[in-house]
């Protein structure tokens, strides 16, 4: 799936999305979802979401989608300086999660200064009809998470809770994959 950017508008750069769509009882609609759009149809649609990919924005390119959205500052200043512990934080009526990843770090040769793991971060912004995406480091592409969802449409009927749910397992997962490829470099 390619990287999808919004058209920039005259005072802007495109924000760096991933991927927009929108789901209608765990089914995803068929074609584009500008950015501009997606809250909106969200609202208008009963029993539906929007799940936005975002990779690295600027704080410029993250404040269209706060205002998009209604995103709380705080969250989305959080989310554009990156570098935040893991938490989970109320603003009004929607969350902001961060997720620290980690990432195996493939090498020829282990030397003392091998680095072997390197780090990033997930940042979810979930409310009622939306969950927004934010990367940053080193984190795993979440474009099969979402390609592995789509085809439950049953658990993404669920709404951004089953995309929550679907993304921190990942990461959980992908800790697992470091730990086995750590202890594999200690054995050799």
């Amino acid at each position: 799936m390619a990287d999808h950017a919004t058209p920039p508008r005259p005072d802007d750069r495109p924000v760096p999305v991933v991927d927009c769509a929108l789901y209608e009882r765990g089914e995803r609609r068929a074609g584009a979802l500008p950015l501009t759009e997606a809250m909106d149809e969200a609202r208008a649609c009963p029993d539906s979401f929007v799940w936005i990919g975002l990779r690295e924005p600027t704080a410029d390119q993250l404040n269209v989608v706060a205002d998009a959205f209604g995103l709380h500052p705080l969250a989305v200043e959080d989310a554009v300086n990156a570098h935040q512990r893991p938490k989970l934080e109320r603003y009004d009526d929607s969350l902001f999660l961060v997720l620290k990843t980690a990432v195996y770090v493939e090498h020829d040769r282990l030397t003392p200064t091998s680095e072997v793991v390197s780090t990033g971060e997930i940042m979810i912004f979930v409310g009622r009809d939306f969950a927004v995406v934010v990367r940053h480091g080193d984190s795993p592409d979440l474009r099969g998470v979402r390609r592995q969802l789509e085809t439950q449409p049953e658990l993404l009927a669920h709404g951004p809770a089953a995309v929550v749910h679907a993304i921190a397992d990942t990461v959980v997962d992908q800790y697992l994959d470091v730990i086995r490829a750590v202890e594999a470099d200690v054995e050799q």
